[in-house]
Order: C-alpha cells, then structure tokens, then sequence
C-alpha cells in the first residue's frame, strides 16, 4: 500500500505547525508557501489531499481569493479532497467560491486540531 500524500500550501502563517498531526494520520507531508509553486507540485506529486489557507482579496479584478487556482488544480485530480483553513469574516467570499470549485471541509481559523483530525481520518 503507498503512503498517501498531503499537499499543506500555507500562505499566511496564520496557524499552528500540523506536520505532526498529518504525520501521525499516516501521511506524508509536502509544503508550500505560494499557491504557484504547489500547483508545480501537485504537477510532479499528485497529493491525495490538499490543505490550504483561504484569504478573501478584494483588490483581485477576476477572482476573490488565494487560493481558486489551487483549487482548480486539484479538482483534475481523481480522488484529490482539500480542506480549506478561513477566518469566519470570510464566509461570504468562501461561499462563493464554493460555487464554482469543490472543497470537501472548511475550517476556520483558530483551526481545532480535534476538528481537523475527524476529517482527515474519515479519508485514510
């Protein structure tokens, strides 16, 4: 059996160190501080899961946040699920997001390692 991989693309450093937690779950575990260089990596290393950090940007002229590349990258993955990482004052530009690109969990920020274990558990 191949150990599953996960894809952590932290942007903002806004959350604590999860590498032991998804390391723990069995996973092994890529990071990536920009979306452009981890859509390179999902390009070499197909990752079954994907974890990044959401922050709405208002100053985009065609999208609203970080991370709908990403997200657009990992939907041509069969089998790819994301979590998503958001500050609860984001919901409204979450959702729409959601419209458009399939993200299996959402969490928001103080993320709750509880939380975030179930879901990652429900996928090994």
């Amino acid at each position: 059996m191949t150990q599953k991989v996960l894809l952590s693309v932290i942007e903002l450093l806004g959350f604590p160190n999860l590498r032991p937690l998804y390391e723990r779950l069995g996973y092994k575990v890529a990071t990536e501080f920009s979306v452009r260089k981890g859509i390179a990596l999902m390009r070499k290393t197909p990752p079954d899961v994907v974890v990044a950090d959401f922050f709405f940007q208002p100053d985009f002229r065609d999208r609203v946040s970080n991370v709908e590349s990403l997200l657009a990258a990992a939907q041509k993955l069969p089998g790819c699920k994301t979590v998503v990482f958001y500050e609860p004052s984001h919901q409204a530009a979450l959702d729409k997001v959601k419209q458009r690109f399939r993200i299996d969990a959402a969490l928001t920020l103080p993320v709750k390692e509880a939380e975030l274990e179930a879901v990652l558990r429900a996928w090994v």
